[in-house]
């Protein structure tokens, strides 16, 4: 704990973070190039547009002074005496000077402001034609130099730009602040609550809610510390059980030995054969652990060969037939049909037997029980193991496979509740699954499912 208070906690800050400034940063840059690439884009369309309308605006200017000058051409019969003054006012109205030139290249008009035929090509404006015609025949040419200037609203638009530009770039970079701040908090939070689980602390846990894939890492987080937990508490319960189990037989093994010794009993047949039974309940304790240990590590010392799951079942049930007689149950059997499959067969006979074992000691005089093997067209082999005992309750069902588990009537049902979880710990083995049902009413059904053996006639 001392560590985790020496380490300042960025969960209220998560910008603060190296991650959260890069993502920031990313972000940014991101923004800022998307608003230059569509501003300057805007900008050189916006020019282009302006451009060719102001180039159309002259090109129509140029052709009504042409046709103004035709009128003074055809009105004086030719360029002597030709009244060029309305020409030349359209010319004034744009901004233009005006120039009119006969066929030969001969200056008719000097226009207003511009001295010489130099002017006209050595300035720096834009210069626009057209050609003047009477009768069908070209008689000059009206030539039209505009001043350079940017085109007419160039300004308010580039206005406009501009301002729509540092509007995205403000909303850009908001948003990539709370972007980052978005994605780098469960990652602060997940963080911190891992220093504080690791450093002993239980009950941390990120308890974010965070969009996709960052919201389950945090909900994987704090599932697994649920289980780390509940792991925890269940090995700590193990312990408890293992005194328990242990601790009862061995006192009154002791007390009985104590009155032995000490002549306060006779050693006859009857208080023998007692303490004889308290090291039997001993050995049941230990081989069930070590059955359990064994089954852990099965992985390690499977024999496998192939079988039949059926035969396996027939022999598992002609063994346990007595005990299962004797508490007074009905058996029934769907075992005549093979079901090849790669497993080891004395693995197979003890989580059978298990099976069976749990039967007898749970369930009732006169219920019945049901074994089924089958093979599935999913290439499955199945194996049940039904009953109509009172089965397990649903709040019980999800921790009935774990070690030591033996639900809420555990003083009134004896044994060491390791069997099912032998059971799913060599089928686990074998690379199978266990699944239990208990609907309410209905008892108990474990079905074992193992991959299946093709026979080689089949292939």
């Amino acid at each position: 704990m001392t560590a985790e208070r020496s380490r300042p906690s960025s969960r209220g800050r998560p910008l603060s973070g190296p991650l959260g400034r890069r993502l920031l940063a990313a972000f940014v840059l991101v923004a800022l190039s998307s608003v230059a690439v569509l501003t300057i884009a805007a900008l050189v369309g916006t020019n282009r547009g302006l451009a060719s309308v102001q180039q159309t605006q002259r090109q129509q200017v140029a052709q009504r002074v042409a046709a103004a000058a035709d009128t003074a051409y055809t009105e004086a019969g030719s360029w002597t005496g030709a009244e060029l003054a309305p020409a030349a006012a359209l010319a004034d109205g744009a901004g233009a000077r005006l120039v009119v030139l006969e066929p030969g290249g001969s200056m008719v008009w000097p226009g207003r402001g511009m001295g010489s035929m130099a002017g006209m090509h050595t300035g720096s404006g834009t210069v626009v034609e057209a050609p003047v015609t009477a009768a069908g025949q070209r008689v000059g040419t009206v030539r039209l130099a505009f001043p350079t200037g940017t085109p007419g609203g160039r300004d308010v638009a580039w206005s406009w730009i501009g301002g729509a530009a540092l509007v995205a770039l403000a909303a850009a970079l908001l948003a990539s602040a709370y972007v980052a701040g978005r994605l780098a908090r469960p990652l602060v939070a997940l963080a911190t609550a891992t220093r504080r689980f690791a450093a002993g602390d239980r009950t941390a846990r990120a308890a974010v809610s965070a969009p996709g894939e960052l919201g389950e890492v945090a909900h994987a987080f704090d599932t697994m510390a649920e289980e780390v937990v509940r792991a925890e508490r269940v090995r700590r319960q193990l312990a408890a059980d293992v005194a328990h189990e242990l601790r009862t037989p061995l006192a009154a093994l002791q007390a009985g030995l104590e009155e032995l010794r000490d002549g306060l009993r006779a050693a006859d047949p009857h208080r023998l054969a007692a303490l004889h039974d308290q090291t039997l309940r001993l050995g049941r304790v230990v081989e069930d652990l070590a059955d359990l240990s064994a089954a852990e590590a099965a992985a390690l010392s499977l024999r496998l060969v192939d079988a039949d799951l059926a035969a396996v079942a027939r022999a598992a049930l002609a063994a346990q037939q007595p005990r299962l007689d004797a508490a007074g149950l009905t058996v029934t059997a769907d075992l005549d049909r093979p079901v090849p499959v790669r497993a080891d067969p004395d693995r197979l006979h003890q989580v059978i037997t298990n099976l069976l074992a749990n039967t007898a000691r749970f369930c009732r005089s006169g219920d019945r029980v049901h074994l089924r093997a089958r093979v599935e067209a999913a290439g499955e082999a199945l194996l049940t193991v039904a009953d109509t005992g009172p089965g397990i309750p649903a709040e019980e069902l999800p921790h009935a496979s774990e070690r030591l588990f033996r639900g809420r009537d555990a003083r009134n049902i004896a044994g060491s509740g390791i069997g099912l979880a032998v059971v799913r710990e060599l089928i686990t083995a074998h690379g199978g699954a266990v699944t239990l049902e208990s609907p309410p009413g209905e008892g108990l059904c474990v079905t074992i499912r193992l991959p299946a053996r093709i026979p080689a006639a089949a292939g």
